[in-house]
């Protein structure tokens, strides 16, 4: 008897997003989105000598933003 394990879906959206595409697909400048990196507020990580946002790091973000806004009204 075999078991066969399900394939993996594979996801068409990046993983990693360089910070030129993290401007984009946050609609914020590129001064904005580096000083974000710098103040701790947006993970990265680098590969060699290029800086890349994980797609994880977008989430929790955009998570943390709608925590603040969620007492403002």
């Amino acid at each position: 008897m075999t078991l066969t394990v399900p394939e993996r879906e594979i996801s068409t959206e990046p993983l990693l997003y360089r910070v030129k595409d993290a401007v984009r697909v946050l609609n914020m400048s590129r001064t904005v989105i580096y000083e974000l990196i710098r103040v701790g507020r947006l993970r990265t990580v680098k590969e060699g000598r290029t800086r890349f946002v994980p797609a994880s790091a977008i989430s929790e973000y955009l998570a943390v933003l709608e925590r603040e806004a969620g007492g403002k009204q």
